[in-house]
């Protein structure tokens, strides 16, 4: 994990994650068999699972710059035994066709138990849960209407024939949602903004579970973290300690659709660039904020802005590309950044991620890795990704690592 914008990754990934976890599991195991087979078993004769597997929510389509449709969601994995068992692969199979299957090292990438964010792991011990991020690509119009998860474990102690050494079973089937992605203006204007901390990798926000009323609560899983860099692909101009050292602080914050406001909180201090803060409550994880309501269930989140800067009040009714306020460094904020994303409530951490897409914007290159950040703080530039070139984009959502000119809106 990179040492910038982690607001709610922190609080909840590495220390707390751990309530609302487990839950009634029976209406996602479907079928399973104690074998190295891949078949169900039949209709109405039971099996042991020694996995108990749901999704945190249902997955809703997206199409990425990178021309495929993403399936991105989060699968939970609790072992019910008193024995560690140990998952050799996971696959999702959907509309006749295996769509993701991971295993040995990719599958760990993708794997972590519930508080211990910083250790990728395939072994879950007895009564542990573990989280699955999954993120399953189609391509466009080839969307399935229902996906299904084939896990194979092995077991420490196995006690055949009920628990063989070896077993899979195939669970949790989960219907695609039909929800559309909300379609809207970005929120910044200018060139070479970069998605610093986005979907779908292993981002800090893809990995912040909020454990908030006994519920996990997946807020920031489409959220895009946005710094600018300059024409020769650098962050800084100055010591990375100081806010004057990012040009591009203070830069406006323009709304990305037409609809009211329905929460704002200003005042918040900045934050020293460079150190994390510590001993924030709840509502000032985003800092100094603004929540609009975009129709349809969509509400979008701008945070960290910069102290005294929002222009709006609750009810007040924005049209699209409207000054909102100034990008900061207040909240859980260790850089100047604007943290934006779209949820399914007004709360910016107990809300579900939604998907969202751009309706036009330029695509100027992409960094060669997601782990680039530490090289920006370092003042040196971005390596970019070998082959990457310039062209535009429509209705589709920048993926993490992409590099966006947003000079045209």
């Amino acid at each position: 994990m990179t040492a910038l914008m982690r607001w709610a990754a922190v609080l909840f990934s590495t220390v707390v994650v751990t309530a609302g976890c487990t839950g009634s599991t029976g209406e996602t195991t479907r079928s399973a068999t104690p074998t190295s087979s891949t078949s169900p078993a039949p209709a109405g004769e039971p099996v042991a699972t020694p996995l108990l597997a749901r999704p945190v929510a249902a997955p809703i389509p997206v199409p990425g710059t990178d021309g495929r449709t993403h399936l991105a969601y989060e699968l939970l994995l609790t072992n019910v035994l008193s024995q560690d068992v140990t998952v050799s692969t996971v696959t999702v199979q959907g509309g006749g066709a295996s769509l993701l299957s991971l295993s040995g090292d990719a599958l760990a990438h993708w794997t972590r138990i519930l508080g211990a964010a910083a250790k990728p792991t395939t072994t879950i011990g007895p009564a542990q849960t573990a989280a699955v991020w999954i993120d399953a690509t189609v391509a466009p119009g080839n969307i399935p209407t229902r996906l299904d998860h084939t896990i194979t474990v092995a077991l420490s102690q196995p006690a055949p024939p009920l628990l063989p050494p070896i077993m899979t079973e195939t669970v949790a089937p989960v219907t695609v949602q039909t929800r559309k992605p909300v379609q809207i203006a970005p929120p910044l204007r200018g060139p070479k903004w970069l998605d610093a901390n986005g979907c779908c990798e292993m981002t800090p926000h893809r990995m912040a579970l909020n454990p908030l009323d006994g519920q996990l609560w997946a807020a920031e899983r489409f959220a895009i973290d946005y710094v600018q860099l300059d024409p020769g692909y650098r962050l800084l101009n100055g010591p990375a300690g100081k806010l004057t050292s990012y040009p591009y602080f203070g830069t406006d914050i323009h709304a990305v659709a037409d609809g009211p406001v329905v929460a704002v909180l200003d005042g918040l201090p900045e934050q020293v660039p460079g150190q994390t803060p510590t001993g924030l409550p709840l509502d000032q994880y985003a800092g100094n904020h603004v929540v609009q309501d975009l129709g349809n269930g969509n509400y979008a989140l701008y945070a960290h802005l910069k102290t005294g800067s929002v222009k709006v009040q609750p009810g007040q009714r924005l049209t699209s590309g409207q000054v909102l306020g100034s990008l900061g460094n207040t909240g859980n904020s260790d850089a100047p950044h604007l943290h934006f994303h779209v949820m399914d409530s007004p709360d910016p951490l107990r809300s579900d991620g939604l998907p969202f897409v751009f309706t036009s914007f330029r695509l100027d290159a992409q960094t060669a890795s997601i782990d680039v950040f530490d090289t920006l703080i370092a003042g040196k530039p971005a390596p970019l990704r070998p082959g990457s070139h310039a062209r535009d984009e429509s209705e589709v959502t920048p993926l993490v690592s992409d590099v966006m000119d947003y000079s045209g809106e």
